[in-house]
């Protein structure tokens, strides 16, 4: 192989690793998104034209967050949203993928939660240079719930660990990170 067949060979690996990056970035981007009930974010990992199925509710791309957040909101106090498993398979400007995802949700009670596990199976595009989300299904396979009381409990409380907020007063806003601002604690109502 001449060094012309090598540059080549380089260019295409680095071009194939820049689009998983971009891609698993867009997948993760959604999740946090969800999370942190970031209308924008979760928007941004969307094309204008893309669409979310979710069951039988279909939503735009542009409308999804809209629905993702009211559902949350109703259905949990804090929800997570964890990308675990993520294939790709890439060919030119789309890329068909498949994500499995754990969701776990506090419910509004405070006292129990849920486990939905399930795949994001995606038609990702790159678009002016951009990858985004052009069509998502989701499955559910497993669905569990679970005892969180443990959350209120003294034995837990007392540690004074961080809580999540849903919108940007979340410490993983907080430019620089620094342990001057904290926005809610376990210990904390």
């Amino acid at each position: 192989m001449d060094n012309e067949q090598r540059l080549a060979q380089l260019e295409r690996k680095i071009q194939y690793l820049t689009d998983r990056t971009a891609i698993l970035d867009c997948i993760a981007r959604n999740a946090r998104g969800c999370d942190r009930h970031d209308r924008e974010l979760l928007a941004s990992s969307y094309h204008d034209d893309g669409t979310d199925e979710h069951g039988y509710e279909v939503n735009p791309g542009a409308r999804y967050p809209d629905y993702a957040n009211k559902v949350h909101a109703a259905g949990s106090m804090h929800n997570m949203h964890n990308i675990t498993t993520h294939t790709c398979e890439i060919d030119g400007d789309t890329a068909h993928c498949e994500s499995y995802v754990i969701g776990l949700f506090l419910n509004t009670d405070g006292k129990s939660a849920r486990l939905i596990a399930g795949r994001y199976v995606d038609r990702l595009e790159r678009r002016e240079g951009e990858w985004k989300i052009a069509l998502r299904r989701s499955t559910v396979e497993v669905l569990m719930t679970g005892d969180a009381s443990i959350l209120s409990l003294p034995l837990f409380t007392k540690l004074g660990y961080l809580r999540g907020t849903r919108d940007e007063r979340d410490v993983s806003y907080q430019r620089p990170l620094t342990l001057e601002e904290t926005p809610d604690r376990w210990d904390v109502g």
